[in-house]
């Protein structure tokens, strides 16, 4: 694989299992530093990437997307320590499924401060650095139930439609910056979010993609990968679905 991200600096939220995971060993191996952040941390970083030689770009530290004191303390170290930060993946969510009437208020406000209001913190502290160097790369971790909603998850489709406005209103105020800010979409994907489903609700899903299969993280990944790449440099502001063609 090309290293296409020689000396640049990723920070993943989220980044310790599924999906940002993925996301944070394909950079990794592409050759950024990346800073890998999660609410709950392995105790090894053996146990995040048994590649020694890709072991030695990797830093692991703990974080509450939620925490703002925590958020810029976290992110004014990265910069510190690496000189800049090239890319965020806001990857952190957290899902609390029911029906409305079942929903408590903690529930909907636990997965709108992760999922939205973390990705607000994440993105404010990073893009201070981003605008000061000219040059940086935001992507969003969305849903197609951000897009088609979905019985049950009032609370999460509402985070990830959130997100989509977000994106691009930031898309719109650093553009000027060079700073690029996308949205990627993932449909029915084989993590262990999506793990705890029962097989009907497996199938249910799978009969309404046309490619028939789960995504695998590593599908994410590649996409995450492109909108931070130089083949991505004239987009700003868009959504892709990475859903199998669930939504059309």
């Amino acid at each position: 694989m090309s290293k296409r991200f020689d000396n640049k600096i990723a920070v993943v939220t989220g980044a310790c299992r599924g999906i940002g995971k993925a996301i944070a060993i394909r950079f990794l191996r592409e050759g950024a530093k990346v800073y890998a952040l999660d609410y709950s941390i392995p105790e090894a970083v053996e146990v995040f990437i048994d590649d020694v030689e890709l072991s030695k770009n990797v830093v692991i530290m703990q974080l509450d997307v939620t925490n703002a004191e925590q958020v810029n303390s976290v992110f004014d170290k990265i910069n510190s320590e690496a000189g800049r930060i090239d890319f965020l993946i806001n990857n952190a969510g957290i899902t609390r499924d029911t029906l409305l009437m079942r929903m408590t208020e903690d529930q909907w406000d636990a997965v709108l401060a992760t999922n939205l209001k973390g990705a607000f913190l994440c993105t404010k502290a990073a893009t201070r650095f981003m605008m000061s160097q000219r040059y940086g790369r935001v992507v969003n971790l969305g849903s197609v139930v951000g897009i088609m909603g979905n019985a049950g998850q009032s609370n999460y489709s509402a985070s990830k439609a959130g997100l989509i406005g977000f994106t691009k209103s930031i898309a719109k105020e650093l553009g000027s910056r060079n700073v690029l800010v996308n949205y990627v979409a993932p449909g029915f994907v084989r993590t262990p979010m999506t793990d705890v489903l029962t097989e009907e609700q497996k199938n249910e899903f799978l009969k309404n993609i046309p490619l028939r299969r789960a995504a695998e993280p590593e599908d994410i990944a590649n996409v995450v990968s492109f909108f931070c790449s130089e083949d991505a440099s004239y987009l700003t502001g868009q959504i892709l679905h990475i859903d199998g063609g669930m939504v059309m």
